[in-house]
């Protein structure tokens, strides 16, 4: 050979040399068949399904129970404000009656005293006209009485004999002052009867002096004077007293009906003031119970759709790990196990493997296995039996085929 062929041939040599040991270095740390691999996958993936669905189940327990929590919770403040809702009602509606029945009585007490300070008025006006014909007639009386005792005095000190006359000539006499005269004129037309008792048969002697007589009759008209006049005292007091005790009762009625009344209008103020506060918390309370109502309902639709969603997982999952245990137990299986044994030994054992035997490492029971874990994909639409199907159909040396062949170019 020559150099260059030397230093081809041992380049060549290096080579092989390289490509078995990495091939050896690859399988030795390995040592495990493709069916071996694939049951590795297939239990690897057992495991991350059933830790899935496992952490699944403890996150949605812990979901259910802030539904249970927040659906109890929720009833119970919507059954409160049904329950508040129902006493303002009731508040509302006893506020309304208090009200109208406030609103009747102030107005009865209202025409009370109305009626009352009429009747004060025309109390007064009479007692007004009755104390001003007292006065009038009072002083009347004073003035006749006080003109009949000046006659009298009159009389008196004269002491002359008169000729016997009638009381009809008495009131023409001289000695008797204007004004007794037109009181006794008046008063005998008001009373003709005690006219005819004064007017006695005269004496049968007619020249004696007549000034007691005369004096006599005017002391009695004096007397009857003085009593109408007293009488009419007696009257005008006992009218003032009658007036006074009315305007004493009227006025009472009045300060009690008038404290009655300011006392229901000021019930009646603070009835609509809490009747307008139980309103107003009314239109509260029923728009939290509404919304409370409205997040009970979207939280009820929530938690039932992802109860629904959680059990329908839990079922996909639990059909899918069914799935890859069945697969398991296909390719563990004695008959599978035997064949790999024999026609896929380990590389530590093989003495003349080829490329040509790895490409054959793909059993058959590999390749049902894998159109079973396909099928139960498209059975549960499972994309996690589907990535599984086509991994396990995969050829497992794949990845150290590629290598060698990277190694050779």
């Amino acid at each position: 050979l020559t150099a260059s062929g030397f230093q081809i041939s041992c380049r060549f040599s290096r080579m092989k040399s390289v490509v078995a040991l990495a091939f050896v270095g690859i399988c030795h740390g390995a040592e495990v068949t493709p069916v071996q691999k694939v049951l590795q996958l297939m239990s690897s993936m057992l495991e991350k399904g059933k830790k899935e669905k496992h952490e699944e189940q403890t996150a949605f327990a812990a979901y259910k129970q802030f539904c249970d929590d927040t659906t109890v919770e929720k009833n119970r403040a919507i059954n409160e404000a049904n329950d508040h809702i129902s006493v303002l009602n009731a508040d509302i509606e006893k506020a309304v009656a208090t009200i109208e029945k406030l609103t009747g009585e102030i107005a009865e007490l209202e025409e009370d005293v109305s009626i009352w300070e009429g009747d004060i008025k025309a109390a007064t006006k009479v007692r007004e006209i009755e104390n001003a014909d007292y006065d009038k007639t009072h002083a009347d009386y004073s003035e006749s009485v006080d003109a009949l005792e000046r006659a009298i005095k009159v009389l008196k000190d004269k002491s002359v004999n008169t000729a016997q006359a009638s009381l009809l000539q008495l009131k023409s006499l001289d000695a008797i002052p204007a004004e007794a005269k037109r009181a006794i004129n008046v008063f005998l037309q008001q009373d003709p009867e005690f006219l005819e008792n004064l007017q006695s048969p005269p004496e049968a002697n007619a020249y004696e002096g007549q000034s007691s007589g005369i004096i006599e009759m005017l002391n009695k008209l004096l007397d009857k004077f003085i009593d109408e006049r007293t009488q009419l005292e007696k009257d005008e007091m006992n009218g003032k007293h009658a007036y006074d005790m009315l305007l004493q009762d009227l006025k009472a009625q009045i300060a009690q009906a008038s404290s009655d009344r300011d006392e229901k209008a000021e019930f009646k103020a603070e009835t609509m003031q809490a009747k307008a506060d139980a309103e107003g918390d009314l239109q509260d309370t029923i728009t939290t119970r509404d919304a409370d109502q409205k997040y009970l309902d979207d939280l009820t639709a929530t938690c039932e759709q992802k109860a629904a969603d959680f059990e329908s997982r839990q079922q996909l999952r639990a059909e899918e790990i069914e799935a890859i245990e069945k697969a398991i137990e296909i390719i563990s299986s004695n008959a599978v196990s035997g064949n790999a044994e024999k026609h896929l030994p380990t590389l530590l054992q093989t003495k003349a493997s080829s490329l040509a035997q790895l490409r054959a490492e793909r059993s058959p029971t590999q390749a049902r296995v894998a159109q079973y874990l396909q099928d139960q994909a498209r059975q549960l639409n499972s994309r996690v039996l589907s990535a599984l199907a086509v991994r396990v159909a995969d050829d497992p040396f794949k990845k150290v085929k590629k290598m060698i062949k990277d190694l050779i170019v």
